[in-house]
């Protein structure tokens, strides 16, 4: 067992945002989130981390609704990546990534040797050894994902959830990102706007539009060119290359310049 929502519901401001939503990610498996902006992929992570409150519906983690499971025990198990991340306290790179630990240690205990092997194994495998000391706000954005990458493997996780994580981060940075992740182990929701890149990594997917649930399946099953067209308004050639269930889209164009 593992993270799952069921038929979560959420309104922000007389606005329905998630409309009976449905996921159940397979333990150890990643699931993409796909969809537009808008279609309420980010309301649905926040939903998953206990952020969020549902309104109607439930979110539960190994069968228990988040509700009843204590905070840090939540925050032991779940670690969260957002699209953006700031801080307006004079932080090194290493002290970010110390957060991680924060759900292992007592209140106002110095870090321990695990928890210090924990953020330098965590800063080796996302290559930012060499930028431990290098202040925070220095960055550039992709290199501020890598760090918010590095603080949620330090937090050692059993379920973890990422909302673009590629966003900011160059092709080859993209798919180290990607490899990473997905050769963890752990359970995995990862909201992506790439479709191929979902198509490549993703074990399942999950596609949204304006709140609702409109497909769930593998890469295969879900990534054809008519459900594309549907929920994208684009037009794509849908390939399988060497036979095999993972496709390959390619963007034809908008259907709204179709002919034109």
């Amino acid at each position: 067992m593992t993270l799952r929502a069921e038929r979560v519901t959420r309104t922000a401001g007389g606005r329905l945002i998630l409309d009976g939503v449905t996921v159940t990610p397979a333990p150890g498996g990643v699931t993409g989130l796909l969809g537009p902006n808008g279609s309420g992929k980010s309301t649905l992570l926040r939903l998953l981390s206990g952020v969020l409150a549902p309104a109607s519906g439930v979110v539960t983690l190994d069968g228990r609704p988040l509700p009843e499971l204590r905070r840090r025990e939540v925050a032991r198990r779940v670690a969260v990546v957002e699209q953006q991340a700031d801080t307006l306290v004079e932080l090194t790179v290493a002290d970010v990534v110390r957060l991680g630990r924060i759900p292992h240690r007592r209140a106002w205990s110095a870090p321990s040797a695990a928890d210090e092997r924990a953020v330098g194994d965590a800063l080796r495998r996302t290559g930012l050894t060499d930028r431990a000391a290098q202040p925070w706000h220095t960055l550039s954005g992709g290199e501020r994902q890598r760090v918010q990458i590095a603080r949620a493997l330090a937090q050692e996780p059993r379920e973890l959830l990422l909302d673009e994580p590629t966003n900011h981060l160059d092709i080859q940075h993209q798919l180290d990102l990607l490899d990473l992740v997905t050769g963890l182990g752990v359970t995995t929701i990862v909201a992506l706007h790439d479709l191929n890149l979902a198509a490549a990594y993703c074990d399942r997917l999950v596609v949204l539009r304006g709140g609702r649930v409109t497909a769930a399946g593998t890469p295969r099953e879900v990534l054809t060119a008519e459900r594309v067209a549907e929920v994208y308004g684009v037009r794509v050639e849908v390939t399988h290359p060497d036979a095999g269930d993972r496709p390959h889209l390619r963007v034809l164009g908008s259907l709204s310049r179709k002919g034109s």
